[in-house]
């Protein structure tokens, strides 16, 4: 669910949104592409000094500029890290990936719905079959044959290469979305890829009523199977799986992580349930069948399918309805919502757009393939044998996610009063107006600014996976405070925005070309944790600290499609906050954790709403004026 940002030209950003050019060659320039740089010490050093000044009081500036002096004198402990990080990025393929798949997701042991994996909520205007009737199961299909077809493609290593201002993008994460599976661990996870084989899979899992089936969407002269076959072997898994009565297995995957890495050793003791569990995490991917959600207002209704996509609404209704360890699984409600969840470690957000814009741009078609007149076996119901242990985790598993649904508030916000052309009419980059907008968002309500996290793709690079442009600079506080001040003109005010977001885009142009802070600041974070006894002190400063207690956790959505992305806060104060802007409009999707008495999701909203308007009014006024 990661920001695609990119250049048009070098001399001119007008937004993050790439202008990306897809060539039909294969991956023949993977090899060729370059390896992540290791940015120099100095700069990162001084651009981390100046990121702190709009967050931290000036005596703790003070003292944090004594500590970066010691740690850059030379021959001191920052030449050591820094040339040992070079060392590190001569001898790999990137210097970065393996540490940051560690770091940020297998390390962690906190839930992964809500916490790393990220919803997406489908337009319902595409999901109508033939005859035009809302009939879920034919929805479904439309989803899973463009991915059975597209599956070949992925497995063999031939999707077209994306390009990025003339150059090839890093593919590979494309090819680590299907029949891949995160595994649990007592300590730290793993991610097992079965497409990498000589034989990749040819089956989805589908569940439904907490009950899983083996789909084998090939037929055995190897072409996939039509639209109608699907709907068949759908019709019949729905039929045999009316039962509500069932233990929800797969709810045990929402838990925190070592707690299921305990109830995971604990299942697959039985060969049974051991061979359930492979044929899941082996599948293409997972449909998730689900059951009615309890109704609610028209005003409320894509709060709740949002919420539904993030984390299946609880034990009562869908939550055990899912696999989230599975990396893609696509989720039909009966009243006709749709979307999908994925687990984030093996993959960022491009791949997963790039998914979600083929499926609706194929359900858009209207292709009559004919169908094989050869009778389909049964699908393969999955067995588990639950023993009072396993029963055990499971409720423990359940009041585990209620409280967690509980807690996480998801609001939706549809802002229809203009899109990503407004700003560009001004010359502004979408991207970085709308990072303003939150900006002076969170200082209407807190009346200070906080750390901000905006994701951006290294995927120039081989390998390359994600950099954070820190959206909270001294130039964003200037604008957020003058634009509430009555004694500001209008002009000073548009003059402020317009160097904030200068400064924004040149930040989001240095983080897309491996010259951002974050990353090399957890490069020397990681060697120092290798290499010496105790980290230095620049890394146990009070500031770092609060530099990097993310209160605003941002993406932008780069898709064609009308979706809405959605991601739980990084911290328990803060925020999760998508964006996806379109043409005329913006979809906002803001999550904040109930249990915080600071945090309110709608508060925030209504807030960026209004800072929005006022964005749009001061530059039409300002330009009356010229």
């Amino acid at each position: 669910f990661i920001t695609r940002t990119g250049l048009v030209k070098p001399c001119r950003l007008l937004s993050p949104l790439p202008v990306v050019q897809i060539s039909e060659r294969p991956l023949v320039h993977q090899e060729s592409l370059p390896k992540l740089p290791v940015p120099p010490l100095q700069q990162t050093c001084s651009r981390y000094l100046a990121s702190l000044e709009p967050l931290i009081s000036a005596e703790e500036m003070t003292h944090t500029r004594e500590l970066m002096d010691e740690f850059l004198r030379p021959g001191g402990i920052g030449e050591r890290l820094q040339k040992s990080l070079e060392r590190r990025a001569r001898k790999t393929e990137n210097w970065l990936s393996d540490w940051w798949m560690q770091w940020s997701y297998l390390d962690s042991r906190m839930p992964v719905a809500m916490y790393t994996s990220p919803g997406v909520v489908l337009p319902k205007m595409h999901l109508q079959d033939r005859q035009g009737q809302m009939r879920w199961v034919t929805k479904c299909t439309d989803g899973s044959v463009c991915f059975n077809g597209r599956s070949l493609l992925w497995h063999s290593h031939t999707l077209p290469v994306e390009y990025l201002g003339g150059k090839p993008l890093c593919m590979d994460q494309y090819y680590q979305v299907l029949s891949s599976c995160r595994i649990p661990g007592p300590k730290r996870d793993t991610v097992v890829n079965y497409a990498v084989g000589k034989t990749p899979p040819t089956h989805i899992t589908v569940v439904h009523n907490f009950q899983f089936f083996v789909l084998d969407v090939y037929n055995s002269d190897g072409s996939p199977l039509t639209v109608d076959q699907l709907y068949v072997q759908l019709e019949k898994i729905w039929n045999s799986s009316l039962q509500s009565n069932k233990e929800p297995v797969g709810i045990l995957t929402s838990n925190h992580r070592n707690t299921w890495g305990k109830a995971y050793n604990n299942l697959i003791k039985d060969k049974t349930n051991k061979e359930s569990v492979r044929a899941i995490q082996k599948s293409i991917f997972t449909v998730c069948l689900d059951a009615p959600k309890p109704r609610v207002s028209d005003e409320m209704y894509f709060n709740k399918v949002a919420a539904q996509m993030l984390h299946g609404g609880g034990s009562r209704w869908n939550s055990g309805n899912r696999w989230f360890d599975k990396t893609l699984q696509f989720i039909i409600g009966e009243d006709g919502s749709c979307g999908l969840t994925y687990e984030h470690a093996p993959a960022e957000g491009p791949p997963i757009v790039f998914l979600v814009d083929h499926v609706v741009d194929y359900m858009k078609r209207s292709e009559m393939v004919r169908t094989p007149m050869i009778p389909l076996a049964m699908p393969q119901k999955l067995r588990f044998n639950i023993t009072p242990e396993i029963k055990k985790d499971i409720e423990k598993a359940k009041q585990n996610m209620n409280i967690m649904v509980n807690d996480l508030d998801v609001r939706v916000l549809n802002f229809t009063h203009y899109g990503r052309k407004f700003p560009r009419s001004h010359k502004m980059s979408p991207d970085a107006f709308i990072q303003m907008a939150l900006q002076l968002a969170y200082y209407r309500m807190y009346q200070t600014c906080c750390p901000t996290y905006e994701s951006a793709s290294l995927r120039m690079f081989k390998l390359g996976r994600t950099e954070a442009i820190r959206s909270t600079t001294t130039e964003s506080l200037q604008f957020t405070k003058a634009m509430d001040d009555p004694s500001k003109h209008n002009s000073e005010k548009a003059a402020l925005l317009e160097e904030a977001i200068k400064v924004h885009r040149k930040h989001t142009h240095m983080a897309i070309h491996g010259q951002g802070i974050e990353r090399h600041m957890l490069g020397l974070r990681m060697i120092a944790i290798e290499d010496l006894t105790s980290l230095p002190d620049i890394f146990m400063d009070t500031s770092f600290a609060v530099a990097s207690h993310f209160n605003l956790y941002t993406s932008q959505v780069g898709s064609k499609t009308d979706c809405v992305m959605c991601l739980g806060p990084m911290v328990p104060d803060g925020y999760g906050i998508c964006y996806n802007p379109m043409d005329d409009h913006i979809n906002f999707a803001v999550t904040a954790f109930n249990s915080c008495e600071e945090t309110n999701a709608t508060r925030l909203s209504q807030f960026l709403e209004d800072s929005l308007l006022d964005m749009k009014t001061l530059l039409e006024q300002v330009s009356k004026t010229q």
